[in-house]
């Protein structure tokens, strides 16, 4: 008797999808919500469409899509983007979230969480603040009168700050956590020798594989390209124990700022250089109109992907242990969010100061702190943790708590917002002019 155990899940995802999207449409509410909810329902009540044990092969599962969410993600960033909020990425994506997850080990000296070390803080926030793309994409895709830098400062930020926080978990909070003491310097300089190693992994397969799109020319094979240095740039970056995350998302970063800038000089009528002819500089990596195919499609398996997720904190789900950790799981959404309103008003003080930063208002301000919705990544963070660990049943209540509260809760705000007070605001005005 043959399994189609496969087929089904395959038929479940896809169903699924396709009436998230219908609802969503027809309520002019973000998919996400209904995804989140009826992930939960099908995988509770309906056993018979998810007949594979994703407890049992949750890592796998988990391996398989992470690459497929920052691929879709990544490509998204434009190089003339990232030149013109370079600055003001950094900030968000790296400053700011090195200094919540600071400020949230510094909650210690309270003792909020009974009995945890201030290594356990630091794991515990470095998961809890890294932001979900798929989520803030789905809600603010409904929303016209964003702006396109906005949309590139919430882009940008919850791309590198997932990488921050994957550095932070994995090379400082855990082995803190777990040893129960760490060299601070060390810590620092293996962080930094991780971030290092992964950035110029990522910088140099990221100019391997444009260089080696320049050897075909159809979309087809291009998004395979994509998604095949994806893959690669993940398993090699964690194979070397650096981060597989980083180096994943510099790699197609990469690849894409060469794409565009090569998109660019074809329409100068300068004779070629020497190095423009050593990268091939007469043969195009791609055109404008398949990069459209790609994205869209890049898009499609990053949301098949982040469902896959769904299902697998569906699996995680126990209400009565959410309800026993009911004031742990406030208390960790009340401090990040707070945090995150912070960090994001230093931004907005910063960027009326310093020239570098697009000044923002309170508009922007607004926006980008109730974009910082939690998802896949914090969801693989926890999981990692070894199950000897006696407060890994707090950690993962309270990391998907702290998931399905910033979905709804932050999701909704926005929602209301933009429905009801800002559906005729000019989305030019959002960007001060200097």
């Amino acid at each position: 008797m043959h399994s189609f155990a496969p087929e089904i899940l395959l038929i479940t995802i896809l169903s699924l999808v396709i009436f998230s999207d219908a609802l969503a449409n027809r309520l002019k509410i973000p998919s996400v919500f209904i995804l989140l909810i009826g992930s939960y329902i099908v995988y509770r009540y309906f056993k018979v469409a998810v007949p594979i044990d994703l407890a049992q092969n949750f890592s796998t599962v988990i391996l398989f899509c992470i690459p497929l969410i920052f691929m879709g993600d990544a490509l998204h960033l434009h190089f003339k983007d990232i030149k013109k909020h370079a600055w003001s990425i950094f900030y968000l994506a790296v400053v700011a979230v090195a200094l919540s997850i600071a400020v949230g080990a510094s909650l210690s000296y309270f003792d909020i969480f009974a009995h945890l070390s201030i290594g356990a803080y630091v794991a515990l926030f470095a998961i809890n603040m890294a932001t979900d793309a798929v989520s803030v994409q789905s809600v603010l895709s409904q929303f016209k009168t964003i702006s396109h830098d906005i949309k590139v400062l919430i882009e940008g930020e919850s791309l590198g700050n997932d990488a921050t926080a994957v550095i932070a978990f994995f090379f400082i909070g855990l082995p803190w956590m777990i040893s129960g003491d760490i060299d601070a310097f060390d810590a620092s300089l293996n962080a930094l020798k991780v971030f290092t190693m992964s950035t110029v992994i990522g910088l140099g397969l990221g100019y391997i594989f444009y260089l080696l799109m320049k050897l075909y020319s159809d979309k087809r094979g291009e998004l395979f390209s994509f998604v095949v240095e994806a893959y690669i740039a993940y398993v090699l970056a964690e194979e070397l124990h650096i981060s597989g995350i980083l180096t994943l998302i510099v790699a197609i970063v990469t690849t894409k700022a060469f794409i565009d800038k090569g998109l660019e000089n074809t329409q100068s009528k300068k004779d070629k250089t020497f190095l423009q002819k050593l990268k091939f500089g007469g043969f195009l990596a791609t055109t404008q109109e398949r990069l459209e195919y790609i994205y869209e499609m890049a898009k499609e398996f990053g949301y098949i992907s982040a469902v896959i997720i769904f299902f697998a904190l569906a699996e995680m789900v126990d209400l009565e242990k959410l309800w026993e950790y009911k004031y742990e799981i406030l208390t960790m959404f009340v401090a990040t969010t707070l945090i995150r309103a912070i960090m994001m008003a230093k931004f907005a003080f910063l960027s009326k100061s310093v020239d570098s930063i697009k000044p923002i208002g309170a508009r922007g301000w607004f926006i980008l702190t109730f974009s910082g919705m939690k998802g896949a990544l914090s969801i693989i963070l926890v999981h990692t943790i070894p199950e000897s660990y006696q407060y890994k049943e707090m950690f993962e209540s309270v990391t998907i708590g702290v998931v399905v509260l910033s979905i709804f809760v932050y999701g909704i705000t926005l929602w209301v917002y933009f429905t009801f007070f800002d559906e005729k605001k000019d989305a030019k005005n959002l960007f001060k002019k200097h």
